[in-house]
């Protein structure tokens, strides 16, 4: 497997249509990122839910899901399945988290995604975060939408089982729902680790990034 490990990952922006898009679509590689570097700085940015439980839910999942991060969660009140027609609160909200942050990582919907509140979404993300490194994850759904990502994080089978379990302790208002269970969550995550030679991954879409393959040497044509 071909790997290309990235420098000092410190601050990271979550962003999400709606409450449980970012613990589905990367709270494995958030548990592993936490895990990893103490005292990361996490801002999600959640454009659904707000004034509602679905919003505590949302809070006390992406406290688990990154266990020692200086966390900061903001969940707004845009109607579910109406974002195209509030598409300058939504472009307002993430300007508002431009100002406020410089991350060495965006984790968001991919552009390829079939629910339109998702790619409406991914679409802006671009248009305010120019210059960063953004990974599109992929949620499981009716619309049959996945395909061939182009960026994986391995996890171990003790994350992919905690973020399944985690998933079912922090969203009870999702458990009646016929694709919210074990057997999904693990079973795209097994899929995904096969492709990248790992017992367990979550998958990311990639549309465009820079290489610094030189490392930044004194003296190099390309710095």
């Amino acid at each position: 497997m071909i790997r290309l490990l990235p420098g000092e990952t410190r601050r990271i922006v979550a962003l999400a249509a709606h409450c449980d898009d970012i613990a589905i679509g990367a709270g494995g590689t958030l548990l592993t990122l936490c895990a990893g570097r103490p005292a990361v700085q996490v801002d999600a940015l959640v454009l659904s839910g707000g004034g509602t439980g679905r919003e505590d839910e949302e809070r006390a999942a992406l406290a688990a899901f990154c266990p020692g991060a200086e966390l900061r969660v903001s969940v707004l009140k845009l109607p579910d399945g109406r974002f195209p027609a509030h598409w300058e609160e939504a472009k307002t909200a993430l300007e508002d988290l431009r100002a406020r942050t410089e991350p060495d990582l965006i984790l968001a919907p991919r552009a390829g995604d079939a629910h339109q509140d998702h790619r409406g979404l991914a679409e802006l993300v671009p248009t305010v975060f120019r210059d960063h490194l953004t990974l599109g994850y992929e949620i499981v759904k009716w619309d049959g939408d996945l395909g061939r990502p182009a960026a994986y994080q391995p996890l171990s089978p003790q994350v992919a089982r905690a973020k399944a379990a985690l998933l079912h302790e922090h969203y009870p208002s999702q458990r009646t729902r016929t694709w919210f269970d074990d057997e999904a969550f693990l079973g795209l995550a097994r899929i995904r680790g096969i492709e990248c030679h790992s017992r367990y991954a979550e998958a990311f879409y990639v549309n465009k990034l820079t290489l610094d393959l030189a490392g930044g040497r004194p003296g190099c044509a390309c710095c």
